[in-house]
């Protein structure tokens, strides 16, 4: 059975709460618990993980290595424009990864624009709110089924 990490960045932790009219009404949890029972229709297990740290998300991108995870998902969030250490972190370990967001980065403030992830994802979803995490699940899926 393949697994997926479901990786997520800062302050998403605190969704159904903060900026609904930008980030959706859904908490995180529940976010994740729909991708979880997707992926298990198809037989592929879930780990996630939050943090607000960078560090600890380089930390579990790097542990994401010795426990065979197939593939990532991964909302950067914040640190989608910012982090030079998790895009290192994700080629050192070259697990393919989808990069996801809940808003449609291009379409807010000009410093949201840049991504330091979109060129080396599988793919970038992002607009669709919590569907952007269940598109992004489906296209795992698929990527995992033609890889087979």
């Amino acid at each position: 059975m393949a697994t997926i990490l479901l990786l997520n960045g800062p302050n998403l932790n605190l969704l159904g709460s903060r900026e609904k009219s930008i980030y959706g009404e859904l908490t995180l949890d529940s976010i994740s618990k729909t991708v979880e029972d997707k992926l298990a229709d198809a037989s592929i297990k879930l780990v996630t993980y939050q943090s607000n740290h960078e560090g600890y998300l380089v930390d579990r991108v790097q542990r994401a290595l010795t426990e065979s995870i197939a593939l990532i998902i991964f909302n950067p969030a914040a640190y989608t424009h910012t982090s030079v250490a998790l895009r290192d972190a994700l080629l050192a370990v070259e697990i393919p990864f989808i990069e996801v967001h809940l808003s449609e980065p291009k379409e807010r403030e000009a410093f949201r624009h840049i991504s330091y992830f979109s060129d080396i994802a599988l793919e970038v979803i992002s607009g669709k709110g919590a569907m952007s995490y269940t598109d992004a699940a489906e296209a795992a899926i698929n990527y995992l089924n033609k890889k087979d």
